[in-house]
């Protein structure tokens, strides 16, 4: 029985690319002839947070896009003024009392480098200050990492 030999770097390469997802076909192969650099797209590794703004209040109102514009010109921009996505869509979960609530959500997305020390910060303020400002049980969160290239 013969087996395929395949080298640790090619290894490590596809599976590094597969975990990032830039793959776009990559196979795992006995050439190890490909450097690491010729298998991965361009780009910096930098994190990603998604921040899950619902619009729902206890008491029965909801945060109105003109409230949630302010919000944004007044919070989000000044912490991440070099740029952020902004999603809308519609979201539910079961809150603290066990009732499903369902409402329209607000998703910002935020890229930034891992040097950047204040972000962390930035983030915990601006879900501490919306769950203030408009009674919100949480604010939710979502950290990964992506591959990022301008």
């Amino acid at each position: 029985m013969t087996r395929m030999a395949i080298s640790r770097r090619t290894v490590v390469a596809v599976t590094a690319a597969a975990v990032l997802g830039l793959g776009g076909g990559v196979a795992a192969s006995a050439d190890t002839s490909a450097t690491p650099a010729q298998v991965q797209s361009p780009g910096e590794i930098w994190k990603r947070t998604e921040l899950f703004f619902g619009t729902g209040k206890p008491d029965g109102t909801e945060v109105t896009d003109a409230e949630f514009a302010a919000f944004t010109e007044r919070e989000i921009t000044p912490a991440f003024p070099d740029g952020f996505t902004r999603l809308d869509g519609s979201g539910q979960w079961r809150g603290g009392s066990g009732t499903i609530v369902r409402e329209h959500t607000h998703v910002i997305v935020l890229l930034y480098p891992f040097a950047d020390r204040d972000a962390e910060r930035e983030i915990e303020q601006l879900r501490g200050d919306y769950e203030k400002q408009f009674q919100q049980e949480s604010v939710l969160r979502s950290d990964s990492v992506a591959k990022v290239s301008f």
